[in-house]
């Protein structure tokens, strides 16, 4: 066998190795549902491929903002500072489940967490519960005490995806005057 130099037979094990590593890396990736590189319409000019990742049912769940940089979608719902005087809180005397306080949300994830401070007058009882699109979520609670709820939302997310949902907090009160004031709210996965 001819004598060859060190260098060449260590650099023949080095792109061996190499090519293994490669080899396994590609053949161990995660599977991703589908990644569509697209471009975009309406006479903008970009200079880069926009970048958007879609799930099995063909919803965006991902993408980035060409324009400015950053996340395009999911959009991240921030919510605004709330009184702290719970005077100034959503509030009700009714003796029957009457909805204090509502909003609409766009559906990205299949679970929310929602956390409601609430209070009550002097004399006064009551209970706090919230509905999802017309269907209770989470427990009831006694006026006084906090609601803090993490559960699967009561919709198809098949169907709904990206639509807007329907979030209401509904008190009762008996005695006096029942307060409640959402504090926190984020969807998060399963």
């Amino acid at each position: 066998m001819p004598k060859l130099p060190e260098d060449i037979i260590d650099r023949l094990n080095h792109m061996e190795r190499r090519l293994k590593a490669l080899s396994t890396a590609v053949n161990t990736r995660p599977a991703v549902s589908e990644i569509k590189p697209t471009a975009p319409t309406g006479g903008v000019t970009v200079t880069k491929p926009l970048f958007r990742i879609f799930d099995g049912y063909d919803h965006e769940i991902f993408a980035d903002d060409i324009l400015t940089g950053g996340l395009a979608r999911p959009w991240l719902h921030l919510m605004p500072p709330v009184p702290t005087d719970p005077a100034k809180w959503p509030s009700t005397t009714s003796a029957t489940f009457t909805t204090i306080a509502r909003s609409y949300n766009p559906l990205w994830q299949p679970k929310l967490r929602l956390s409601v401070h609430t209070a009550f007058s002097t004399g006064a009882t009551g209970q706090i519960r919230v509905m999802v699109e017309g269907v209770q979520f989470g427990p009831t609670v006694t006026a006084g005490s906090t609601y803090d709820y993490t559960g699967l939302l009561p919709v198809d997310m098949k169907t709904k995806f990206g639509s807007t949902i329907r979030i209401e907090i509904e008190a009762l009160a008996s005695g006096g005057t029942v307060y409640a004031q959402p504090v926190l709210i984020y969807g998060t996965q399963t």
